[in-house]
């Protein structure tokens, strides 16, 4: 899993293209024009992730040398994107063995019929797998179970994941006079803050953004709130939970402690300049705060909560597709993976999710070259909360988006917007 930012925006995700995938798909000769003997795979990854994503494909292939893996990397910056171009592919008879699919995505995937069930391949690689779930943190294979599939079959391996923590600078809050976050801050002490660094900085707080994973969710989760009920069968947008969350994102664009939504801003630039205080991401950020050698000025803590703790969660998938005609040496590559040795060296070259083995998460070649409190994205899976994503998701998202952005635009009334975002979700459930 990658960066989540408009994850899935896209209100059609390519529903058609996807709904025919399974008959052509069929009758394809292999991903993007590989051999018969190549296992092909399709990720998501910008210019600076494949760099790093390729890394890991020649250690398996070092590993594998009787396994050619043809990996075709997308250079989008958010899964919408990513998914209207593989639903394109399959329709139009391109093959993958694998594709990378974020939890968001996982129903949706399976109940269009795409993908093999893996129950046979994970009871023949019952050891490997037995490793891996006495080493992983328990949460993940039950979420994996519960959520992972829409008719109890068993399509993903719970994977490497992303939380959603805050991100300060910590040089902001120093030339402001204000202590730096921690782990049990609450809502107020973060507007509190965000005044006290506008006054004597000119810095932002932090850009409001109608993002589902990002922006919204942590909001929502903070005060005990969400846009589903946990089996995912019942519209909560409307709550007096909910609406006070989306009045507290947009009292923050009125105050001007964020930037204006809607337009076009660099977080990562923006933080590393001095200029936002804050910003919130799982580990992907990593990425672009070591290239701009910014790694000492971060921190990394729980998300500000009003009632409780709170963060979403979603991990990284990659099912076998069910036009592949190499399962086995598919399964070969989830295994690798999932190995210790797999994840360590994901983590150690900077890979953009949180290792799912907690014996890596707490190893150096994770943490090095890490901001301080980098552990906390690894500990909120203690209190997380799976992102919402039902067979319709997609919809149901770019339902949540656009609304939650017409809230912080102040278009319409927290309370009328999270109305409205209650019956279009309703009508999706």
């Amino acid at each position: 899993m990658v960066t989540r930012r408009d994850l899935l925006r896209a209100s059609g995700f390519g529903a058609l293209a996807l709904a025919a995938a399974p008959l052509i798909a069929a009758c394809g000769d292999g991903g993007s024009g590989a051999g018969s003997s190549d296992l092909t795979l399709s990720y998501l990854g910008t210019a600076d992730q494949q760099q790093v994503w390729n890394k890991l494909f020649a250690e398996f292939q070092r590993k594998n040398p009787d396994i050619k893996l043809k990996a075709t990397g997308s250079p989008v910056d958010n899964w919408a994107a990513y998914f209207d171009k593989v639903s394109t592919q399959l329709a139009g008879g391109v093959r993958y063995d694998l594709i990378q699919v974020a939890t968001e995505g996982m129903q949706l995937f399976a109940s269009k019929g795409l993908l093999q069930p893996l129950d046979d391949l994970v009871s023949k690689n019952q050891a490997e797998l037995d490793d891996f779930l006495a080493d992983a943190h328990p949460n993940l294979p039950k979420w994996n179970k519960q959520y992972g599939s829409p008719d109890g079959k068993t399509y993903f391996l719970p994977g490497d994941f992303n939380t959603m923590c805050l991100w300060f600078n910590k040089e902001v809050f120093q030339q402001a006079g204000v202590e730096a976050p921690t782990n049990e801050w609450t809502w107020d002490d973060f507007l509190k803050a965000g005044r006290t660094i506008k006054q004597k900085t000119g810095a932002f707080l932090y850009p409001a953004t109608a993002e589902y994973f990002i922006g919204v969710m942590p909001w929502l989760l903070t005060n005990g709130a969400s846009t589903l009920s946990d089996d995912w069968k019942k519209a909560t947008c409307d709550t007096p939970a909910a609406i006070e969350a989306a009045e507290f994102a947009r009292q923050l664009v009125a105050e001007k402690l964020s930037p204006p939504p809607g337009g076009s801003f660099d977080r990562f630039t923006l933080a590393t300049q001095g200029k936002l205080a804050t910003f919130g991401g799982g580990r992907w950020p990593i990425v672009n705060i070591r290239q701009a050698n910014a790694v000492e000025k971060f921190g990394i803590v729980a998300w500000p909560r009003k009632v409780k703790q709170g963060s979403p969660v979603g991990w990284n998938g990659i099912p076998v597709m069910k036009s592949s005609n190499k399962p086995e040496k598919a399964f070969e590559f989830l295994k690798f993976l999932i190995s210790k040795e797999g994840d360590a060296f994901f983590a150690q070259l900077g890979g953009t999710i949180v290792p799912a083995r907690k014996s890596v998460a707490e190893s150096t070649a994770y943490l090095d070259n890490s901001p301080t409190g980098t552990e906390n994205l690894y500990a909120a899976l203690d209190y997380a909360t799976v992102i919402p994503a039902p067979a319709k998701g997609n919809l149901i998202q770019r339902d949540i988006e656009d609304t939650w952005g017409q809230i912080l635009a102040g278009n319409t009334k927290p309370a009328d917007g999270m109305k409205k975002m209650q019956e279009k979700v309703a009508a999706n459930v």
